[in-house]
């Protein structure tokens, strides 16, 4: 059975950097299970798991923009020390939650100078090219309250 809209895949992963640097992996954990289609995997990743089957194994490199996209200089923010007046300084690494026009934003601190305290609101891995090694596990039809709830 091939992977297709609205099967099941179980599948291991190994997903890197350009410079061959792991970021995550399935493999010593249990793998990946996910509806095909449902935009729940990054898109680069969807496409080329689209027509494969059980025990396929595949290299594929996922740009950018089909990864966790570009890069967003307006998501880097400098703000005054004094924002942070009430819970204190936080710390280089922490993830905050920031109330923006748009809604709730999770960014992260990346600097903290005298004057000013810098928040990233970029998923850490936009931006970067990526390469995932890739193997099928499994394919399945998904279950009408898996199509109907998700998984």
């Amino acid at each position: 059975m091939e992977i297709a809209h609205r099967r099941v895949a179980t599948v291991h992963f190994t997903l890197s950097d350009d410079s061959g640097q792991r970021i995550t992996t399935t493999h010593g954990h249990d793998p990946l299970v996910y509806m095909h289609g449902t935009g729940t995997i990054i898109q680069g990743l969807e496409q080329a798991l689209e027509g494969r089957q059980a025990g396929d194994r595949f290299s594929v490199d996922i740009p950018p923009e089909r990864g966790f996209g570009p890069r967003h200089d307006g998501l880097v923010q400098r703000l005054p020390r004094s924002t942070f007046t009430g819970r204190g300084i936080p710390a280089v690494g922490e993830k905050l939650r920031a109330q923006t026009e748009k809604g709730p934003l999770d960014v992260v601190v990346t600097a903290i100078d005298a004057d000013s305290i810098t928040v990233d609101g970029n998923n850490p891995l936009a931006g970067r090219p990526l390469h995932a090694e890739v193997e099928v596990v499994a394919v399945r039809v998904a279950t009408p309250q898996e199509i109907q709830f998700g998984l």
